[in-house]
């Protein structure tokens, strides 16, 4: 019951997470007249609103996670969706292991910047107080907490870390051979 509770959370995870970077993430990636002027103007809300200028002028190394999102994480997101809508697909423990220790990674130089640097010299407006950095580290938070979240589920739940008895029994009588 417990380990469907956390499919159904990854599922809605990965389901939203489709559109989240198709219209807002990507942005800093692509020509601004790619995007229509309401999903413009949404990032620019939402960059004034949250003082995320990192989505806004984007630092080089900021600009490299986005890259990897559009190149490696967003063909994954609709594929880890099915699979834990589903429920209990094995198939999905390596690519889930490989995703979550990427995004965890990747989370780790991005709340640092938002917590550490100073903003005061950025082009558009950046977090100052303490209250305005745990504002937006509660945005990228989920970020890091559900990737980690799968990595246990995916390294400890013995639905995607088992292996089956007939499968070893085979193996050992081989190495008997």
């Amino acid at each position: 019951m417990f380990l469907r509770a956390l499919e159904i959370i990854f599922f809605f995870y990965f389901l939203s997470h489709i559109p989240i970077s198709l219209m807002i993430d990507l942005q800093p990636l692509f020509p601004v007249h790619l995007y229509p002027s309401k999903l413009k103007n949404l990032l620019h809300w939402y960059a004034a609103e949250f003082k995320d200028p990192m989505m806004m002028a984007p630092p080089v190394w900021f600009k490299s996670f986005v890259f990897c999102e559009a190149l490696v994480q967003l063909p994954f997101f609709p594929i880890a969706a099915y699979a834990f809508m589903k429920g209990g697909c094995k198939w999905i423990r390596t690519p889930a292991i490989i995703y979550s220790v990427h995004v965890a990674t990747t989370l780790i130089p991005i709340l640092s910047h938002i917590l550490f640097n100073d903003f005061t010299l950025a082009t558009h407006p950046g977090p100052q107080t303490l209250q305005e950095r745990l504002t937006l580290v509660s945005i990228y938070a989920p970020y890091l907490i559900i990737p980690i979240m799968i990595l246990f589920t995916m390294l400890f739940s013995s639905t995607y870390n088992s292996t089956s008895t007939k499968g070893n029994a085979s193996s050992k009588s081989k190495k008997l051979r």
